[in-house]
């Protein structure tokens, strides 16, 4: 799949009119985050403003926030694995430290040389997930930095590809669907070898004659309520910006936006896959991830 140039100029008109989250604000490495395993596989510059994760045929490596989180804004600048990157991964999510726990997901799947980077994002709640959805990017995320982020309130989570929402969750407890709420969470970034998964379901496996493959960050922002492990409650719930009444749903041209993203780069969504769940997960029409009975897939 080509880009698709014109999309990508609607794209930036309507994501321009439409209500954003803040611009996330830079910060070295150290300041949040610091490496959790295979610390010679990390490299510094400019002060730890930036840095580059490798994968080779020994390991891979990560890190994760000093801090733990209930609710917030949380952003990284990535540039992806370039060339031939199948059979790897490129994480960043969010997580809670138990058996039962929540996460939120986006994993970036590596990809033959030429073909587009596929994005999955994933929700667990209670220890349980199945909540995937897959889209190809729009553009090549390995020639330059793109900024990806997760807007985490009571009322919902948005994933978001630089200013553009890929995917919304929103909170249906009403509906009984449980709902990341009181569970915090330290957000995780790694570079791993999964070739028996990631490419095209694992017959693309990864050719560690191109190793090692290498991730560019920058950024390091996080803007959330930290919480100790045990906290139920964000102390200043209802004070920060992205708790306002603004970010409790996505405004209409950002609900378009999100349903051309849907419309034209969506290649799974748990909520459409009748093998997997005969009956619609309740939470799906919420999320308006019922498909439109006049909408066509484009070719």
């Amino acid at each position: 799949m080509g880009m698709n140039m014109l999309l990508v100029c609607v794209l930036f008109v309507v994501g321009a009119m439409a209500a954003a989250p803040k611009k996330p604000m830079d910060v070295p490495f150290g300041r949040n985050y610091e490496n959790t395993w295979a610390p010679d596989h990390v490299k510094y510059f400019n002060g730890g403003s930036e840095i580059q994760l490798f994968l080779d045929n020994r390991t891979g490596t990560g890190f994760q926030s000093k801090g733990s989180y209930l609710f917030g804004h949380f952003a990284m600048h990535i540039k992806m694995v370039a060339g031939d990157s199948a059979g790897t991964v490129t994480a960043f999510y969010l997580s809670s430290q138990n058996n039962e726990h929540d996460e939120i997901d986006f994993e970036f799947l590596g990809n033959k040389t030429g073909e587009p980077y596929v994005v999955q994002t994933n929700i667990y709640t209670g220890g349980k997930g199945d909540k995937e959805q897959r889209i190809y990017l729009w553009f090549d995320p390995t020639k330059d930095y793109h900024t990806y982020s997760v807007l985490w309130n009571l009322h919902q989570i948005v994933f978001f590809v630089d200013e553009y929402p890929i995917r919304t969750f929103k909170n249906s407890k009403d509906l009984g669907v449980k709902f990341p709420f009181d569970q915090p969470m330290k957000i995780y970034s790694s570079l791993w070898e999964a070739d028996d998964w990631a490419t095209r379901g694992g017959l693309e496996k990864i050719d560690w004659s191109n190793a090692p493959f290498v991730a560019s960050y920058k950024g390091f922002h996080i803007d959330g309520c930290e919480a100790s492990v045990n906290a139920k409650l964000c102390a200043n719930q209802g004070k920060k910006w992205w708790d306002q009444k603004e970010f409790q749903d996505l405004d209409k041209q950002q609900w378009r936006l999100l349903r051309r993203v849907r419309d034209k780069y969506t290649i799974y969504n748990y909520c459409t896959d009748k093998k997997r769940f005969a009956t619609l997960p309740k939470e799906c029409r919420r999320n308006r991830d019922v498909p439109r009975k006049s909408s066509k897939k484009s070719p």
